[in-house]
């Protein structure tokens, strides 16, 4: 049995990338678009209210600290966005009896396994205080409810937001030489894909737990960055010298993991990351 289309959903962080591909994909569902002028999701008594007397079947939480080096120094604010309001949400939609899902990330991993990472490997050792802060909400999600989806996803770029594709169009328009790290890889996913992936989860009322939405690449490890930027610019047709080098030549405060490849046995498998990127450049 599907999802009824009267089921009242609430996205959380609505105005994000994600969150507005989302609503565009449920748009003909009973919708509550929320973003931090709606809710402060660090108040556990604001959350607590306002949704109880919203009362939503879904709970679809998008709202995240996102800046992965500016975490490093604000630990505390992305603890409490990342982690502490996660429990917060959990707890509430345990009382309401409502399903929550979670938005999660590759950087839980400390991304030694070349292989990749699937949806059951549970050796999570965080090198950044982001990923930390993230398995911190996945742990608390986990200890309030059982009726919860994990969604861990990765490199994700999309219309509605600044992503790594804007950001090498932009420099491809303004330099003739661009360096980018050639020792770090994942793969790359379209928020549209990933929207869509989420709908099928929820339409089809799929086992709650952990999953794994990435668009797929041909070797397991993934594309480097390097190998993003390249096919970024051979498909926009700039011309630009394009050299690959190494992470330590641009330090940054957060450590990355070098292979992050979320690797997904339960979902039908997404289109090749090219093909999402092509769909991406020839409609934004």
């Amino acid at each position: 049995m599907s999802l009824a289309k009267d089921t009242k959903i609430l996205i959380i962080g609505a105005k994000g990338m994600l969150g507005q591909d989302l609503a565009l994909i449920f748009n003909d569902y009973n919708l509550t678009l929320w973003d931090k002028d709606e809710i402060d999701i660090t108040d556990e008594q604001q959350v607590d209210s306002k949704i109880k007397e919203l009362n939503p079947k879904i709970i679809i939480n998008c709202a995240a600290y996102t800046d992965v080096d500016g975490a490093e120094t604000n630990q505390a604010i992305a603890m409490q966005i990342n982690a502490e309001a996660v429990g917060f949400l959990a707890k509430v939609a345990k009382e309401i009896k409502a399903t929550i899902l979670l938005i999660s990330t590759d950087y839980i991993f400390d991304g030694t396994r070349k292989q990749g990472y699937t949806e059951d490997f549970a050796e999570f050792k965080p090198l950044n205080v982001y990923g930390e802060s993230k398995l911190k909400g996945e742990e608390l999600l986990k200890q309030y409810t059982d009726n919860y989806y994990i969604i861990r996803t990765a490199w994700l770029y999309g219309k509605n937001g600044n992503n790594f594709v804007e950001t090498m169009l932009k420099l491809g328009h303004e330099k003739d030489q661009l360096k980018v790290v050639n020792d770090q890889y994942g793969k790359p996913t379209f928020t549209i894909d990933l929207a869509q992936q989420i709908r099928y989860i929820l339409d089809n009322k799929l086992p709650f737990g952990i999953y794994h939405i990435t668009n797929e690449t041909t070797e397991s490890e993934g594309i480097s960055w390097y190998e993003f930027a390249q096919e970024i610019f051979k498909q926009a047709e700039i011309e630009i010298d394009l050299q690959a080098c190494s992470s330590d030549e641009f330090p940054r405060p957060a450590k990355r993991p070098p292979y992050s490849s979320l690797i997904n046995t339960k979902l039908p498998q997404l289109r090749k990351w090219e093909n999402a990127l092509e769909d991406y450049l020839a409609n934004s």
